[in-house]
């Protein structure tokens, strides 16, 4: 059954708020098993270049993938083998999980909802236990029923990152195609063989053996899959292992070779001898062979870090003697074995510049992805020239090769505009026939790199939802927060988002395992205004909070984000909330962190400083975090609403006032008013109401108005002139009006002053990312008119004058527009 699709449109803070009604699917029966893949490390995906393959989808759309040379995966049978993954993601830019699962949906007749508002929402008790069962019954469901009840778009992890060895013959000493078609073994001659060697016992020579092997491995498919588990063959492998120091190293590969075409498992006792005596050859043998027998264990899908660790040793002493293909091919190796060994990448670079024009562009692909995987470091001088090179050339650059530079520019956070401009130009075409892991890596790179491109967007926004189902939570995850983080809503917002956040559901089972998924597109959601109630209410329980604590990624942070968002904008909000004692340590963690590296930063100590003397002295501003889960500093002002600035920023009337801080003189008549509490024109009344002034807390409004000649002391005493005669440099506050006592306090308004940074903004853009826009959001929701200090204003004055900042500063704080937002 299809899924109907509710919509509503709310005004713009509001946003969209989508329901869906989903009805219970049952999956095409005959699919090819959904393959199990462990996260690869940094966010790769298993991706290739494209063949015709038609794919299925569960829904009604005819989705068929046609061949194109610059199309980005090679949609294939899925391999049967599992993908190793090396534990190692960045909030910001550091994250293959387990294979899609249709589920059904149990939730209720409108999962997912979106927040605000919530609707015949049950009991908050009976809710919450509905809810558990349910999600209970869905996680049972998935892990049992997933291989049988999707077809997913498929390709063959192992074969597509090694298109590059189709350029050059040199990549057949060096590499092992196992898809090479060889001539076919008859059944009969492989009973033939396996009679042998029942009758034999063990007595052939290690060049019978080896043939033996050579002619197994070219029996039917069907029968190798069968043979591996016949008793015989495990003799011939027993004889083998026996006589495993007789074989002669080119006897050896060939067996190696036989394996992968047999599809022996990783485990397998041969594989372990096989290892250990290449291990020992080492030193005996050539280059080729050594990368000819790497690519062999990658294939067999076979972790042999032992074995690397000696070929890399060995490729160190001989660097001057690679020769290009050797060389790209060792970086392959590298990429798939997850390590960068010191030595060898030091080297690197120096390579990558005397063959740089050499390259083919598949070749400068693998080399990109061998980097990105080994998480290899690349100094900008080498990275912006293999940008320059594809921004010339990216028409002719499969769009498989180009997600790997992408990923590599992602990496080492490159801005090379040429790169990106032409990506706009040359990816929306090619995004129809991309597969889904591809398309979230270009997605994933234009909003790491802050690079809005509305025409790439788009097109990932349009392809998308009949995709959707394809999407690992993973990819799901990024693509919201890649949306969130550009703050973009494409025009089929609506469906685009529903999709994901259905997808979102049907993935929950796997974000017990990657808690940092759930919470990366909830984050994203979050930052364009959406609120799916039972996937926040998942992810702010304990047992989830509990999850994250055994994350490898520091998600205290997200956590906090997310849920102090929700009790902002949700206040209908029934759902799991974070512990206040968790919320307090957060808070301190991110305060202590803002007080070392925000607050301290040249631009906000600037305006900070020059507000204080603008407007009459510290108390009248304060620098800190009004919403400390937003992650940024602002610079707090109140202003009475006929435009005069009210000190407000005294926590402590004794340890924040000191009388060397105010400058004043100790006169006998000062020490009087000190020691009596109040002057002698003052009634007790008006005492004891100043005195309750610099309790209050942070946020509210002061009782004292800021006095051009009358200024409050501790304990309420008040002084004339002397703030201002003996602290000149804070200069003048603005006077009110004659008619204004200290009892008759106007309404004001609060003013929260951003003072961002170019990584608050799209890269070369105007655009505030989604976080600074959640923020300013939340801070208007809260009773703040906020005022921006843009960057592209107040960086270029802080080189000019004084009486320039703040004649800026006078216009941007005491515009009489601020006033008619209060209240």
């Amino acid at each position: 059954m299809a899924t109907v699709l509710i919509c509503r449109r709310f005004p713009r803070l509001s946003r969209v708020t989508t329901f869906s009604t989903t009805a219970k699917r049952k999956a095409e029966s005959g699919g090819s098993k959904s393959k199990q893949e462990k996260e690869e490390n940094p966010e790769t995906a298993n991706t290739g270049t494209e063949s015709a393959a038609t794919i299925q989808l569960l829904n009604p759309v005819d989705y068929r993938v046609l061949y194109n040379p610059s199309a980005y995966a090679k949609s294939r049978a899925a391999s049967p083998q599992h993908a190793a993954r090396n534990s190692g993601q960045a909030l910001g830019d550091a994250f293959t999980s387990p294979g899609a699962a249709q589920l059904q949906h149990t939730f209720s007749t409108a999962s997912p909802q979106a927040l605000p508002p919530l609707r015949n929402a049950l009991p908050k008790t009976k809710s919450k236990l509905l809810l558990k069962q349910t999600i209970s019954a869905q996680l049972s469901a998935a892990q049992t029923e997933e291989a049988e009840n999707i077809k997913t778009e498929t390709h063959d992890s192992k074969e597509d990152p090694r298109m590059f060895q189709k350029g050059r013959p040199e990549y057949r000493s060096l590499s092992y195609d196992k898809f090479e078609p060889i001539e076919t073994l008859p059944l009969e001659e492989g009973d033939s063989i396996l009679h042998s060697v029942a009758v034999c016992k063990g007595s052939q020579s290690p060049g019978t053996i080896t043939d033996y092997f050579c002619k197994l491995s070219r029996l039917p498919a069907e029968e190798r899959a069968a043979l591996v588990s016949k008793p015989r063959f495990n003799t011939l492998c027993c004889y083998a292992v026996k006589n495993i120091g007789s074989f002669s190293t080119s006897d050896l590969i060939d067996i190696l070779k036989a394996c992968v075409r047999l599809v022996v498992l990783p485990t397998h006792p041969l594989l372990n001898a096989c290892e250990n005596e290449f291990c020992r050859r080492v030193w005996d043998m050539n280059l080729d062979q050594l990368l000819l027998v790497a690519d062999c264990w990658r294939c067999l899908e076979r972790s042999v870090p032992s074995y690397l660790s000696i070929l890399f040793s060995y490729a160190n002493m001989h660097w001057k003697d690679l020769t290009l293909p050797q060389f790209v091919q060792l970086v392959y190796i590298v990429g798939e074995g997850r390590r960068s060994p010191v030595d060898l990448m030091q080297k690197v670079e120096s390579m990558i510049l005397k063959y740089l024009d050499s390259f083919t562009l598949e070749e400068m692909g693998a080399i990109c992805l061998g980097l990105f995987k080994s998480l290899s470091g690349i100094s900008d001088h080498v990275m912006r020239k293999i940008a320059d090179r594809v921004s010339l050339q990216m028409e002719d650059m499969s769009t498989y090769a180009l997600v790997n530079v992408l990923k590599m520019l992602r990496y080492t956070r490159m801005d090379h505009l040429p790169l990106l401009k032409e990506l706009g130009k040359v990816i929306p075409a090619r995004i129809p026939t991309v597969n889904i892991q591809g398309i979230m890596h270009i997605t994933l790179t234009c909003s790491s790199l802050h690079y809005f491109d509305e025409g790439v967007m788009a097109a990932v926004a349009a392809s998308l939802p009949s995709k959707v189902t394809y999407c690992r939570s993973k990819d799901a995850a990024k693509f919201l927060w890649s949306f969130g983080c550009l703050d973009y809503e494409p025009p089929n917002e609506d469906e685009f988002y529903s999709s994901l956040i259905e997808q979102m559901h049907r993935k929950l089972h796997e974000f017990r395992k990657f808690p940092e998924h759930l919470l990366t597109g909830l984050l994203g959601l979050a930052f364009v205004k959406r609120y799916p109630e039972e996937l926040i209410d998942y992810a702010l329980r304990d047992e989830f909070v509990q999850k994250t604590r055994g994350s490898k990624y520091e998600l205290k942070k997200d956590l906090f984000t997310l849920g102090k968002s929700v009790e902002i904008e949700c206040p209908s909000y029934q759902g799991s909330r974070l512990p206040p004692q968790l919320c307090q340590e957060i808070t301190e963690m991110v305060l202590n962190f803002a007080e070392q590296e925000i607050y301290v930063r040249p631009e906000i100590v600037e305006a900070t400083s020059l507000l204080k003397s603008m407007l009459g002295g510290p108390e009248y501003v304060k620098n800190h975090m009004i919403l400390p889960h937003t992650r940024s500093s602002d610079l707090e002002v109140h202003l009475a609403m006929d435009g005069h600035p009210i000190p407000f920023n005294v926590k402590d009337p004794i340890a924040d006032k000191k009388l060397r801080d105010i400058g004043v003189s100790l006169t006998d008549d000062l020490m009087t008013q000190l020691i009596k509490g109040r002057s002698n024109s003052q009634s007790p009344m008006e005492v004891g109401n100043e005195a309750r002034t610099p309790g209050q807390e942070r946020g509210e409004e002061a009782q004292t108005p800021c006095a051009g000649d009358r200024a409050a002391l501790p304990g309420g005493a008040l002084i004339t002139d002397a703030r201002v005669q003996a602290e000149p440099k804070l200069g003048r506050c603005l006077k009110p009006p004659p008619s204004l006592t200290l009892n008759q306090q106007p309404r004001g308004v609060k003013l929260a002053i951003q003072v961002p940074n170019r990584n608050h903004y799209c890269y070369c853009s105007k655009r505030l990312l989604g976080l600074h826009r959640l923020k300013r959001r939340q801070l208007q929701q809260l009773g703040y008119v906020v005022v921006e200090f843009p960057v592209w204003e107040w960086f270029p004055l802080l080189k000019r004058t004084r009486l320039e900042k703040l004649s800026y500063l006078h216009y941007k704080v005491f515009n009489p527009a601020l006033l008619s937002k209060a209240g």
